[in-house]
């Protein structure tokens, strides 16, 4: 019945489940941070080259 008992009570391990699951949290965020702020780096790129496109058209 002790054995039953302190197993309940045991702590030990807990820590460890509760980094796991804050990493899994901030990975979670950083690639949905990651995947808005690639889309917006696209479209700046996009941008940038529709502008020396047509500076390089005007020079010629």
């Amino acid at each position: 019945m002790n054995f039953l008992k302190n197993f309940l009570i045991d702590e030990q391990g807990q820590d460890l489940i509760e980094y796991t699951l804050l990493l899994a949290f901030v990975a979670l965020a950083a690639a949905a941070l990651f995947t808005s702020v690639g889309t917006s780096i696209t479209g700046i790129w996009t941008g940038a080259n529709s502008r020396m496109t047509a500076a390089s058209t005007a020079a010629s």
